[in-house]
């Protein structure tokens, strides 16, 4: 039996063959926060994520970290994977990726407060990491370090 309020989902619980073939084209969904009295951290970390370097063409990799205080609406965990599954043939500079992912959960969830970490892999011998965020930390709110270590090659 489907429950009433998860309804309108279309892929939580459904067979979903692959992720879209570009980050526009996913959908994230939302469903109602069960304790909007309460202020609380949400994290998600993607440790493999992938995408594609806009002037080569060869992968990237990064260890994204999300963190977010919900406020009427959290992610549905499902579509975040296949949202984040979705950059695996999308060119673009970390930078962008970074920002975009973070971008797009402000826009689905208008959370209280929401900041991304982007650490990405080194590229040319450089590693680049990117950080967002957006919102106000609620009074009082504990968020634990992002606990990625920086690159630090064979040292």
């Amino acid at each position: 039996m489907t429950d009433q309020r998860y309804s309108d989902l279309d892929q939580l619980g459904s067979s979903t063959a692959r992720a879209a073939d570009r980050p526009e084209d996913a959908s994230l969904e939302s469903v109602a926060n069960p304790h909007t009295q309460t202020d609380y951290l949400v994290r998600f970390a993607a440790p493999e994520f992938t995408s594609i370097c806009p002037v080569t063409g060869q992968p990237d990799f990064a260890h994204l970290v999300i963190d977010y205080a919900p406020d009427q609406w959290i992610v549905e965990s499902k579509s975040l994977k296949l949202f984040l599954q979705s950059f695996r043939n999308h060119g673009a500079f970390h930078e962008a990726c970074t920002t975009m992912i973070g971008q797009r959960l402000v826009d689905a969830l208008a959370p209280k407060w929401l900041r991304i970490g982007g650490y990405w892999y080194p590229r040319g011998g450089i590693p680049i990491d990117v950080f967002a965020q957006w919102g106000e930390l609620p009074k009082g709110m504990w968020v634990p370090d992002q606990g990625v270590t920086p690159y630090r090659g064979r040292g």
